[in-house]
């Protein structure tokens, strides 16, 4: 095996980080060589808990004086683009944590970059490693369930500060200019980034957005929006309400010679139905190939071997999904369906303050 992959960390108030560095940590491709924030509790958390060599309060410093092959970015949706843009300029690979951005400007200049600069830019979802939701897109691309048609996915926890985060992380989740949008990005983008991954971009969008349950937050906390195709559609649902873990998350994919179900509690599993066996049977759920163990080892071994960054985790389906989002907090905003691609700059400058 080549040399070790020297990796660098950008931003640490994404608590996503955290998993992420101890995959890290354990991988024979890749060693973790420095990390830059500016809050002080986070360069020691970084340094005791995992091991860091060599911190920095300035991100620029860091890049200057730390020789780096790549670098994870877990920032606020706003600093992370700003990060993954100064990154490629400095020639390194990236993974930025979901959605892509707080904007589709944001995300199409971080694209970019990694284009003119030909450097790798990966965008980890999480639920790309779960072993159901490989198991159910594996079924689907191989025509278990013929022509897909219908997506739906559901995404939905008690909220942020419930769920355990730290309030690095969530201070700036309920800021939307920082989070993005609320419940709509935080959630949403699963939704929006599955079903451009297995139906590409949609036609039209259309979305409802509300600030329900929550009265110490500002931002909607639950949404539903709907995707469109000529011959699809699609359906994300989205909460920070949700209390308990029943139907908390999962999927359900229609095709014209079968249904897909999956779902995370209280076991990650997979059903599949068809005209043969209208009831569904489970499907058994293996353990995936090593590259596709977790977020860390899929990016270290598409360096590693020269490969591009691919799937529902490419930069291309990311800026997709975040055009997708954009179109549903113009839709619930207008109160109107939204074609893609999106209205003219202006106009989405005009309603999404």
């Amino acid at each position: 095996m080549k040399s070790k992959l020297r990796v660098g960390i950008l931003g640490m108030t994404h608590d996503h980080l955290w998993g992420n560095l101890a995959h890290l940590n354990a991988s024979p491709r890749g060693d973790l060589v420095a990390a830059a924030d500016p809050v002080r509790e986070l360069r020691h958390k970084v340094k005791e808990q995992f091991h860091c060599p060599q911190v920095f309060e300035s991100y620029e410093e860091m890049l200057e004086k730390v020789k780096l092959d790549a670098v994870y970015i877990y920032s606020d949706h706003v600093t992370s683009a700003e990060l993954a843009v100064m990154a490629a300029e400095n020639g390194k690979h990236i993974m930025v944590e979901k959605a892509m951005a707080a904007t589709l400007a944001d995300a199409e200049r971080m694209l970019a970059a990694a284009r003119k600069n030909n450097v790798q830019l990966m965008v980890n979802w999480p639920f790309a490693w779960n072993i159901s939701l490989q198991k159910a897109i594996e079924l689907i691309e191989s025509g278990k369930i013929g022509r897909l048609y219908y997506v739906k996915h559901r995404g939905a926890h008690g909220g942020p500060m419930e769920f355990g985060h730290s309030h690095f992380f969530y201070d700036w989740l309920y800021d939307d200019k920082l989070g993005g949008g609320g419940v709509i990005i935080d959630y949403g983008c699963y939704g929006a980034a599955l079903a451009r991954y297995l139906l590409g971009q949609p036609s039209k969008v259309s979305a409802l957005a509300g600030h329900l349950a929550k009265d110490y937050v500002s931002l909607d906390d639950n949404a539903i929006f709907v995707m469109q195709w000529p011959r699809a559609m699609a359906q994300m649902e989205a909460s920070w309400t949700h209390i308990g873990t029943l139907n908390q998350k999962f999927s359900v994919f229609l095709g014209t010679r079968g249904t897909i179900y999956r779902q995370i509690f209280p076991q990650e599993s997979v059903r599949l139905a068809t005209d043969e066996d209208k009831n569904g049977r489970e499907i058994e759920l293996t353990q995936p190939p090593e590259d596709k163990r977790s977020a860390t080892s899929y990016f270290l071994t598409r360096l590693s071997e020269g490969k591009p960054i691919e799937g529902i985790c490419s930069p291309e389906v990311g800026r997709d999904a975040q055009e997708i989002i954009e179109a549903a907090k113009l839709s619930a905003s207008l109160e109107r369906v939204i074609s893609l691609p999106l209205p003219v700059t202006y106009l989405r400058e005009k309603y999404l303050k």
